[in-house]
């Protein structure tokens, strides 16, 4: 039947390819229609088909989708979000907001990462995880991460500007900025127009799309580490990690996901990998930080374990500048009147 050579396919991407001496790991999407049930024609049947596999996509990579009446409205619903995203930059409706990173050991304000936010004049309020998907699939990731990297680095500088000394704005940087954009230069670009120097700036990247391309990654985070950045390897642990790979990126920090932080104390095998990733990042020389703390208990295992930083809602949620300039004063005020008490 189809679904069963649609599955052989699928597991045939499912191991390594080698290609001159290179692994490559290679994912599909496959979308399927049917005649005459889906279509009495090849293009309505084409048609179908790929609305089906945007589908498969949106379920997760490596997997296969058949057509139904209802992707035809959902095609419509994209086609609409699509139309709406492509003029979000022009209309001012993307805003970022920020979440403050803290030195576990001293509950010090250490840095913050920048996460963009769209408030649409028809849509509302509009979920990342809804729209940053078909931004990487249509493309338009490449315009809205660097009008991210931009606002990240303009608002950093004005809050050193201001005496208001903030030592990291941790940036997302997708997989196709770096394989289809010049990632270098458009960084380099935006630290000379705002001013910014590179040590402030610390660009995050999955490790899912390092270990797909690993040779062009590498070369670009050398490229990238010459500038004067930082690098963090984000979501760490959900993907494929070759050792050998891992001790000549060169990185400085690892971010343990938040799947594995969400189940601490209750699930000893997140437990155990968080732990082994803060073994493994402090044996490599790595700052260690896990994103998504969320309670008391989780906190303190990670203290126990000697993690270095930690972000997520038990600490703050993202929030617009404002709101993150206060949390900025009450830190520079907190640390002068421990100076001061020191005296």
């Amino acid at each position: 039947s189809v679904a069963i050579l649609a599955s052989k396919i699928l597991a045939a991407y499912a191991s390594p390819f080698s290609i001159d001496q290179h692994e490559l790991h290679v994912s599909a999407s496959i979308g399927i229609s049917l005649f005459p049930d889906d279509g009495d024609d090849v293009t309505s049947l084409v048609k179908n088909a790929d609305a089906a596999m945007h589908q498969a996509k949106e379920k997760g990579k490596g997997c296969y989708c058949f057509y139904t009446q209802a992707l035809t409205s959902a095609a419509l619903e994209r086609l609409y979000l699509e139309n709406q995203l492509r003029k979000a930059l022009g209309q001012d409706e993307f805003q970022l907001f920020y979440q403050p990173q803290y030195a576990l050991n001293t509950g010090k304000l250490i840095g913050a990462e920048a996460l963009i936010r769209w408030n649409n004049k028809e849509l509302g309020l509009v979920s990342p995880d809804r729209f940053i998907p078909l931004a990487e699939s249509t493309g338009l990731i490449l315009p809205i991460g660097e009008w991210v990297l931009y606002e990240a680095c303009r608002q950093i500088k004005s809050w050193h500007d201001a005496g208001l000394n903030l030592p990291r704005m941790g940036v997302n940087v997708a997989g196709q900025q770096v394989q289809h954009g010049d990632i270098v230069a458009t960084v380099k670009s935006v630290l000379e127009e705002t001013g910014l120097e590179p040590m402030y700036l610390e660009l995050e990247i999955t490790e899912s799309f390092i270990m797909r391309q690993a040779e062009e990654a590498i070369s670009t985070l050398c490229a990238l580490k010459e500038l004067g950045v930082t690098l963090a390897i984000d979501d760490f642990g959900t993907g494929y990690s070759s050792l050998s790979y891992l001790k000549i990126l060169p990185i400085n920090k690892l971010k343990v996901d938040r799947s594995f932080v969400k189940d601490i104390p209750n699930d000893k095998n997140s437990e155990a990998i968080v732990r082994a990733v803060i073994v493994l990042g402090k044996s490599l020389q790595l700052e260690v930080i896990a994103e998504g703390v969320e309670t008391e208990a989780q906190e303190a295992f990670l203290k126990s374990e000697a993690c270095d930083e930690v972000q997520g809602f038990y600490y703050s949620r993202p929030v617009p500048a404002d709101e993150f300039t206060k949390l900025l004063q009450l830190s520079m005020t907190s640390i002068t009147e421990a100076c001061a008490a020191d005296q």
